[in-house]
């Protein structure tokens, strides 16, 4: 198994994620990666999404498992709250068999929950 780390952006990880309302039957995480990641992933077959524009644009892919996640925290303990999009997370996944048009796949196995982004720090009024 290989390991990776990025911010979180979209998690469905309580839920399986639902796409032009059908449920696709996956829990997933889109990762946004650092240069160092995404060539890594990229070297590897694994296509990514570029967000943004220019040389602005940070490079994403999306993690998904048919099955429920384990979700740790940075001690180990179990999680069970809302990852807040901008979290610095942890993932273990594994690499599927390549796919002539779409690429290498990756399959998420588990995942642990490094720093909680500011979407989940509640802001004085």
């Amino acid at each position: 198994m290989a390991v990776i780390e990025g911010s979180a952006q979209f998690v469905n990880l309580k839920e399986t994620e639902v796409y032009q309302g059908k449920d696709t039957g996956r829990y997933s995480v889109v990762l946004t990666l650092d240069d160092a990641a995404a060539n890594e992933l990229s070297g590897k077959g694994v296509r990514l999404r570029p967000y943004g524009e220019g040389d602005a644009a940070a490079m994403q892919r999306k993690f998904a498992s048919r099955f429920e996640v384990k979700v740790i925290d940075a001690e180990g303990e179990t999680y069970k709250g809302d990852i807040p999009r901008g979290s610095s997370v942890r993932i273990s996944y594994s690499y599927g068999d390549e796919h002539p048009v779409y690429g290498v796949p990756v399959y998420m196995n588990a995942i642990r929950v490094l720093e909680l982004g500011e979407a989940g720090i509640d802001a004085e009024l």
